[in-house]
């Protein structure tokens, strides 16, 4: 069996980690060398004997032909960090997974990639500046990293594929059960559309309190840079930006009431450094060089001048009529009427019906 397979079936022993699995490869030479290693050998390097006995017996279960037969009729793919299809934005980090199980499709697009995460208890305005920088940034074709979770997780996912955009959740647990339960129907959909859901921990694995953290670090690895929309200073969502900090990652914040007990971890991170994001272009200017983002893709989206932006900003809340359209702006009606139309070929609004017009 090639080395990979003995790395995978490792891996799979939750116990070992990625810390402790990188070990056991760096002394015995080879994956395969540390998954027959014997009792004696795993003592002398002084391994608690615990986990010692567990894997021993863990061992002696494990079946190679079954465990990829399962995978495969699960349609999972495990990738190895000597893969290939291993995510470039991953490879550089200390505590990398070394194995990644994953359904659907991981693409080599995805190291043009932006995490958005923060509360499971969003606001309506939390909600809005989700779905806004979510749908904008894969317009662009920036795949949306986030965690399938309540809330902003799920707002993000949501929003980048109604965008016509590419997602990635991450999961901390097995990805044969996608979780929350309640969510799984958007997972579906994540992998329909030619996304991923992936995790560390392979198939079977329930998700637990303190595995949360692990997953994190893979969300801000996975990407670019992380935005936070909205969040408490004592949440997940602290820790994920420390991870980003800690990976070398770019952290954007959204302003928010600073009455709003979830606007505290925003504003925080924006007094200690974050940068204040109020607009894609934002994210644009930053990451130019390393996003590489198609520039007609850019002017798609974004307005060319003061009177589309007026049209944009009446429209942002909600549908309108040509006509109250023309009321608002204070802008002649046809005037109105042919930047509605070259926005529509843009791609930045639809019209949908009846003279009435909306935000893509």
């Amino acid at each position: 069996m090639p080395d990979r397979d003995f790395l995978i079936a490792l891996y799979s022993f939750l116990p070992f980690g990625p810390a402790r699995t990188k070990l056991l490869i760096s002394y015995f030479g080879s994956a395969k060398n540390a998954w027959n290693a014997s009792e004696k050998d795993l003592l002398e390097i002084n391994m608690n004997k615990n986990i010692i006995s567990e894997f021993l017996v863990f061992r002696e279960k494990f079946n190679f032909k079954e465990y990829f037969s399962k995978l495969e009729n699960l349609k999972i793919e495990a990738v190895t960090v000597n893969d290939k299809n291993y995510p470039e934005n991953l490879k550089d980090l200390e505590d990398k997974p070394l194995v990644l199980f994953v359904r659907g499709k991981l693409k080599l697009a995805d190291s043009n990639s932006v995490a958005i995460v923060g509360s499971r208890k969003m606001t309506t305005y939390g909600r809005e500046v989700t779905e806004k920088f979510s749908s904008e940034l894969a317009n662009l074709g920036i795949t949306i990293i986030s965690g399938l979770a309540f809330g902003v997780d799920f707002a993000s996912h949501k929003a980048a594929l109604s965008a016509g955009g590419r997602c990635i959740a991450v999961l901390a647990g097995g990805v044969d059960t996608i979780t929350p339960r309640s969510n799984e129907w958007l997972g579906l959909k994540i992998i329909e559309s030619r996304g991923a859901i992936i995790s560390e921990f392979p198939p079977g694995v329930v998700p637990q309190k303190y595995f949360f953290p692990f997953r994190n670090r893979i969300i801000s690895g996975l990407s670019k840079a992380v935005i936070v929309t909205e969040g408490a200073i004592k949440s997940g969502t602290i820790h994920t930006v420390k991870h980003a900090l800690e990976q070398g990652r770019q952290v954007f914040a959204v302003p928010g009431q600073i009455t709003s007990p979830m606007s505290q971890a925003p504003l925080y991170l924006i007094k200690n450094g974050a940068k204040m994001l109020t607009e894609t272009n934002d994210i644009l200017e930053e990451l130019d060089l390393q996003l590489k983002v198609d520039k007609d893709a850019v002017e798609k989206v974004m307005p060319t001048d003061e009177n589309e932006a007026k049209l944009l900003e009446l429209l942002e809340n909600e549908k309108l009529h040509i006509d109250e359209l023309t009321r608002k702006s204070k802008l002649p009606m046809n005037l109105v009427s042919s930047k509605l139309t070259i926005m529509e070929l843009k791609g930045i609004v639809k019209s949908v019906g009846d003279g009435i017009y909306k935000i893509i």
